[in-house]
């Protein structure tokens, strides 16, 4: 069976890198399934959880923006943070999702609750992804 050279590097270093059967990312312009032979193509990445399905287990990946780079032969992310489920901590993630609500609801600033809201989400993202449910 073919597969795919997967490559997620952040500024501190690569995530994961591994032959995969699939990757499956969500884009700005929605989800995307990416198989060996897939055309080549680049798009920017939102919020979301990254799946890697290597063999016929799923590995999940928190990524939290960044852009996706396909070949017909590589996948490579390339992410501001990224984080595999298992290292996620979930009592920090729900912390940070706590104090992001609470932000939220007093705030009057544009650009404070425009950080506030990115924070809920990625404090969301890591839950869901930590939790395995994506």
């Amino acid at each position: 069976m073919k597969t795919l050279q997967v490559n997620i590097v952040t500024p501190d270093g690569p995530v994961l890198e591994a032959e995969a059967n699939m990757v499956i990312a969500t884009t700005e312009a929605g989800e995307i399934g990416v198989l060996p032979g897939h055309v080549a193509m680049v798009a920017p990445l939102q919020i979301g959880a990254l799946r890697v399905q290597i063999d016929n287990e799923t590995k999940l990946i928190a990524v939290h923006g960044g852009f996706i780079e396909v070949r017909p032969d590589v996948v490579t992310v390339l992410a501001a943070s990224a984080e595999k489920a298992e290292t996620i901590d979930l009592a920090r993630a729900k912390i940070a999702e706590k104090r992001a609500k609470a932000i939220l609801e007093v705030e009057k600033n544009a650009k404070e609750l425009a950080l506030a809201e990115l924070e809920l989400k990625r404090a969301i993202n890591r839950i869901r992804v930590g939790e395995g449910n994506f």
